[in-house]
């Protein structure tokens, strides 16, 4: 045991003692210029990579009275795990009418505040229906317990009427790549803006079923249905233009993301 010790002790006697001025213990024992770059490779592959997504949930054709319609929703991020550059488009195109009855442009700056969860806030941009409105946007997006996926923000439009949306979506996996995605969205608004059909209170809501097919994880075309529904005053003013105030949509589409 005196001999273990003696041998351990003069080991020891040959380590240097670490630097006071270092900043970085092993700095003391390996070359400072080589562990500046391994930390900065460490940091990289630990969150500080700068990553780029794009992910179109819904480009989908379908059919309601026997007039076809066309919907996409598609958003995009690039930036680290804290910071992020967002973009978000959705809309409808009717092929009857060829026209575009809704489509809206989301850029926003976006932060992660909890795991999971993303503050986000920016500017959104209707460019139908006319006339256009333009709005400050704040909003939270995340991932709720029992993996529940949530969107949810507030608009103050240019005309200063406020009006939120929230977003909900659930995945159900029968197999791996067999998977049925229920989806809701509300609608609701302060204040009345009757130039673009929408009304106080809540205004709209839609539920919707996919079944969809992973032949690959970023390609998945998918079979569905979506029920509508306009209420209160919105469902008063777009009567008067004509428009359906309920119905049910059929529908076929493709989700992709890369």
């Amino acid at each position: 045991m005196r001999t273990a010790a003696f041998v351990l002790a003069l080991l020891l006697a040959q380590v240097p003692a670490p630097s006071a001025q270092a900043e970085h213990a092993a700095d003391a024992y390996f070359d400072p210029a080589e562990m500046a770059r391994a930390r900065a490779a460490l940091k990289r592959s630990h969150g500080a990579q700068i990553n780029t997504l794009l992910l179109g949930e819904r480009l989908e054709l379908g059919e309601i009275d026997g007039d076809a319609q066309s919907t996409w929703e598609a958003q995009g991020w690039r930036g680290s795990d804290r910071h992020k550059l967002w973009l978000k488009t959705e809309g409808e195109y009717e092929h009857e009418e060829q026209r575009f009855e809704e489509a809206e442009l989301q850029v926003l700056y976006s932060r992660a505040v909890a795991p999971f969860w993303d503050l986000q806030a920016g500017l959104r941009h209707d460019v139908t229906p006319n006339p256009s409105r333009t709005y400050a946007v704040i909003g939270l997006q995340g991932l709720a317990p029992y993996w529940f996926e949530l969107d949810g923000a507030l608009f103050l439009s240019d005309r200063g009427d406020l009006s939120a949306r929230l977003e909900a979506e659930y995945e159900l996996r029968f197999t791996q790549r067999l998977i049925l995605q229920p989806r809701l969205e509300l609608n609701a608004a302060l204040s009345s803006d009757e130039a673009i059909g929408t009304g106080r209170g809540l205004s709209t809501a839609q539920a919707g079923l996919r079944l969809r097919y992973e032949f690959k994880r970023r390609f998945a075309p998918y079979l569905g249905v979506r029920w509508a529904r306009d209420y209160g005053q919105t469902r008063r003013l777009r009567r008067e233009r004509g428009e359906p105030g309920a119905g049910v949509t059929w529908l076929a589409g493709l989700r992709f993301w890369f």
